[in-house]
Parts: C-alpha cells; structure tokens; sequence
C-alpha cells in the first residue's frame, strides 16, 4: 500500500508560514519588504488589537498587474530572481516568493493593487489559501494589502501568541530596524486609530532623532559620534554613542546593504573598542551601516533573512574595531592624561624625626586628631534619615541560619558572640567585616540594604500606600511611544510605591512627587531603572511585575557602593538585615553575607 502522498497546497502552505510567519512583527516585515522592492517612497502601516485583527499596508509602489496579483500568492513564485546565481548578488529584500502564500495560508487576506498603465485595478481576496474572489477594482496606484484575523484557521499558533502589549512592542521594533535603513522613505505607524509615528523623508541621523529622541532636555544624536570608513572590502558608516550615554537598555543595530542584520562577532568588535571606557552593565547605542559587494555576503541561510554570513569576516573585525576606535578618539571621548596643570598641588611633606606638625611645601600646617579611632570612636551618622529608611520589622526574632558560599547551613549565633567592644569595620567602601564566634562576617552593604528595602517595597505595593516626599519643581519624564502602554499598566504600582506622576503629553509624564526612601534628585533614575527590568524581563503576571518593581526600587534606593558608612550606619544595618530569618541572598538571588569560618582563616596561615 502506498504511504507517500503529496500535501495539499494549503498544508504546505502552513508549514512555510511556520518558518516564515512567527508573529504579528514578522507579517508586518515581508509586507513592507515587498513595499520597498516595489520602489515605494510612502508606506502606511495600520494594525488593530497588536496585529491580531488587522494588519494593513498601503504603499506607492508599481503595484501589480491582474495576472501577476494572482501569481504572487502561490508558491514560490517571484519576480525578484530568475536562476540559482541571482541568490549570490541579490539586490532585493525578498528573494524566496514564500512570504504571501505563508500570510494568506494562515489569516485572510484583501488585496487591492494597480500598475500605472492599468485603468483598473485588481481586488483578490483568499481565506487559508482559497480564493474566494478576484475581480476588477477602481483603486490608486500602488498595493494595499490588508491581513485580518492572524492565525485564524491555527488555533494552537494563535494562542501561543503573547499580550498586545508585548506583540504591539515587537511590532514597533520591526518598524524601527525597518525604517532606519530606508531614511528617504516616508512611514507611518498607527494602531488603534491613533497615529503613533510620522516619518517623513530624512537623512539617517535625522531618523535616528525622530524614534529615539524624546527626551526635552537634550537631543538624543548629540550624543553620537559619527563613524566611517571606505576599504576596498567593505564600507562602514553610521553613528556610536559615547561612552558617558551608555546605559542598561542600548539601542544597537547592524544593517547591510540596507538590510538589518545580527551579528555576534561584529558586535564584540564594537565592544572591544569601548573597552576601559564602560562603568559596569552599561553598553553603548550604535547604528552601523555596512556597503558591500553582494557577492560577498550570504542572506540565504535562514527564513527571517537576518543571520547573515559574511566571506571576509576575520578582515572586517579589524576594520569595525579601528574605525570605532578612531570615531571615539578623533572626538577625544577616550581617555587621555594631561600634564599642564595649572595650579599648584599642596603635598604633604613629613619630617623625618618626629619634630612637630607635617606642613606642605608651601608651610602651611595639616591638621591631625592624634585621638581619632575610626573602629572604636561612635561617630554621628553622616545621614540623619538613616534610621528612616527602614521600617520596623515585626519579627523580633534573632534566630538565623547562616549559609556560607559552599551552601553549608549552621545556627547562627552572631549577636551572642559578638563582643561588646568590637565595631563593624568597612573596607573597600563595599563590605563590612563583622568578627564572630563563629568567625568573621562578611556582607555586601549595597545588596544588604536592597534586602531590607524590597521588603519594605513588597509591603507598600500590598498595602497601595507608601510615603512620598514633594519635589520642589515637577520634572518631566520623557517616554519612547512604544514604553507608554507598559507604564500606564504599571501606574497602580508606581504610585503604591509613592510616585506621583501624571500624563502630560502622548510620550511624557509629569513627576510630582517621589518614594520616602529615595533621594529627591534620583526619581527619574529609578523611574527608568523600573522600566528597563520590567520590560527586560516582559513578565505576563502582575505579581510578578510587583517583584521586579520593587527590585529595581530597592536596588536605586540602596547605599551605593564607595559611600563610606560610619559605625553607627553599620550597625544598623548589620542588626536589621541579622534580625531576618533569610540574610544569605538578595531579591535577585546575589550572596549578601558569607562567613569566613575560623578553620578557613587558620588555614591560611
């Protein structure tokens, strides 16, 4: 009996779409892509409901003849490559002609199309690959392709679809990696009946401006540096941010023959040349334009066309390397030493007999507390809201197990053997020492004070009540589009936590009021620290999103690392954090304490 039978066209269909047609964001990719091979210079976009009910592009391009409108939904059929060799210097975006019988396989489609030589145009309309109707149609000229009802006939796929909130997002990243590679293309973005983006024809820093820069205190491009090199190998131009605008959240993007594309190995590139020049977890913004020959590239090794190999690529690692390297050095943003110093440094200058005062070398006197003792002196907190910024803690019990790194667990009995006399020492401006009978305490100040504080956090998100302080002048908070539906979703927590913050414009907030336990000057800070982790991590579950958010908030709250804590802070921190059945880990898991047995220290010697 023979087993081996051809699929039907609309299962073929639905097994390209699984490779071609993940999402709302990869419709929206090949749909505008046939718009810009069709040498479009204005292209509308319109979603409903984050793509799931409509998709719509509208463009001016050449549009289509009545036969080709019907060719251009089957397999594999394509006006953008003849033979085989066509694949290895394409000057298109689409090359495989899988792309519309994977959209229409899976969702139904209207499309209505007009070549400038036609009178009349021609309206298709095909549910799961079934035409349902084709006929002529009074239309301008150019293609209008509308997709409803995304996986309609896949209920499995469309379930496996995320909140609008996030699928919407994904849609405005395919738009940005989009659109700043066609600057001379005139887009526009509206969802929901409200238009969240007009384009207009721009030079690629002017674009750049447009999606990127919100903020009302600066330009966003002033803070790039322009980038360029012309080799007989390869063409780079574009823009890298400088190192004191690096942050969490990084706007980075290749492109190559104005296709966007990921590339590990180019990225470590830019990154080796930023080194010594990055504070811990930044990374730096950058837009990368490269030119070269089609022939030496490869885009056809993957549906999404945006892993893409490279002939050349050990020769251009250095190129990437030195032209970002000579961008940051021509601006003098590396580091440099300078000599000319204009006033004079006073030196201490000590005699060599203990004959009296140390002076300078201009005689002037230096100071010296021969008494001064800074482990046994009680000296006045340097903050007086120190002891404010923890709350009481219901649990009075001091019993605590205490976990080393090696995940041995024994009873804690620290507040028994700490002697009376001894003082909690800081070194580093990081960690403090604390001398028991077991051995020697070591905890991380800032993770320590970020335990105590989430849990204060967690309370007031609970309770929707946390104590604000007014900020003498409201400072605004500026938005990009696509951050502005997670921040409504989260307003209820922000202001649980004691933020006070209302909507000013489309893309901003006005900040009124800030959390007790934050400094007055640090609310925008934290405010986009909240952000940033919350849309990191793009958790569906409100409890969750309160964890993040009072992670972030307790992490911008805690005492920095390098403030030097006096022994009076220290031992407030050291007896709040102890009296926790938990001290071992903080929110996001990182060690706070660890013990340093005595068996350990006699080891060592």
């Amino acid at each position: 009996m023979d087993v081996v039978r051809l699929l039907p066209d609309s299962v073929a269909n639905q097994i390209a779409a699984g490779e071609v047609i993940q999402r709302p964001a990869s419709c929206l990719k090949e749909l505008v892509e046939n718009s810009l091979d069709a040498g479009a210079d204005t292209i509308h976009i319109v979603v409903r409901d984050a793509g799931r009910t409509l998709l719509q592009v509208i463009d001016n391009g050449r549009g289509m003849s009545e036969t080709d409108a019907r060719m251009a939904f089957e397999r594999h059929a394509t006006s953008k490559i003849r033979e085989a060799a066509d694949l290895f210097s394409l000057q298109t975006m689409g090359f495989r002609g899988e792309a519309l019988p994977s959209i229409c396989a899976v969702s139904q489609v209207e499309m209505q199309t007009r070549t400038e030589q036609d009178e009349l145009g021609t309206l298709l309309e095909i549910s799961g690959s079934e035409v349902i109707r084709q006929e002529a149609v009074q239309c301008p000229v150019g293609t209008n392709i509308r997709v409803r009802n995304l996986f309609f006939n896949v209920p499995a796929r469309r379930k496996f679809l995320k909140t609008d909130q996030t699928e919407l997002r994904n849609l405005q990243t395919e738009f940005h990696r989009i659109v700043l590679v066609r600057p001379k293309v005139h887009f526009t973005f509206t969802s929901q009946d409200t238009l969240l983006y007009d384009l207009p024809a721009a030079t690629e820093k002017q674009r750049i401006e447009a999606i990127f820069g919100k903020s009302a205190h600066h330009t966003y491009s002033s803070g790039l540096v322009e980038v360029r090199s012309d080799t007989d190998i390869i063409s780079i131009r574009g823009f890298v941010g400088k190192p004191e605008e690096a942050g969490r959240n990084p706007q980075q993007y290749f492109f190559v023959n104005g296709r966007y594309m990921r590339h590990a190995y180019f990225h470590k590139a830019v990154m080796t040349a930023y080194e010594g020049m990055l504070t811990n977890g930044a990374s730096p913004s950058y837009f990368i334009y490269f030119d070269i020959n089609p022939d030496a590239i490869d885009v056809n090794i993957h549906p999404t066309k945006t892993e893409i190999k490279f002939a050349d690529e050990q020769l251009i690692f250095p190129i990437v390397l030195a032209t970002v390297r000579e961008a940051l050095g021509k601006f003098n943003i590396t580091p440099s030493l300078d000599f000319d110093v204009s006033g004079r440094i006073e030196m201490p200058v000590f005699p060599s007999k203990d004959s009296g005062t140390p002076t300078t070398a201009s005689g002037h006197f230096l100071e010296r507390d021969r008494t001064y003792n800074p482990f046994r002196q009680s000296r006045p907190a340097t903050d007086s809201r120190w002891q404010t910024l923890y709350e009481p803690l219901e649990d009075k019990n001091r019993q605590a197990t205490l976990t080393t790194n090696e995940g041995d667990s024994t009873p804690s009995s620290l507040f028994a053997d700490i002697p009376e006399e001894a003082a909690p020492v800081q070194i580093m401006d990081k960690y403090i020492l604390v001398p028991s009978g077991d051995g020697l305490l070591i905890i991380n100040q800032h993770r320590a004070h970020a335990l105590l504080l989430y849990d204060a956090c967690m309370r007031r998100l609970n309770d929707h009540g946390g104590e604000s302080q007014q900020l003498l002048f409201p400072e605004i908070w500026d938005l990009r589009q696509e951050d502005v539906p997670l921040v409504e979703s989260m307003e209820d927590e922000l202001h649980s936590l004691g933020f006070d913050i209302e909507r000013l414009s489309p893309c901003s907030y006005s900040l009124s009021a800030v959390p007790a336990i934050l400094n007055s000057g640090n609310g925008l800070a934290a405010l986009n620290d909240i952000l940033c982790s919350v849309r990191e991590t793009g958790l569906p579950a409100r409890r969750q999103w309160q964890e993040r958010i009072a992670m972030s908030m307790a992490y911008s709250a805690a005492v920095p690392y390098g403030k030097k804590l006096s022994e009076e802070e220290m031992n407030s921190l050291v007896h709040r954090l102890l009296e926790k059945k938990d001290f071992r880990l903080a929110p996001d898991g990182k060690t706070v304490t660890a013990l340093l047995t005595k068996e350990q220290i006699n080891k060592l010697f």
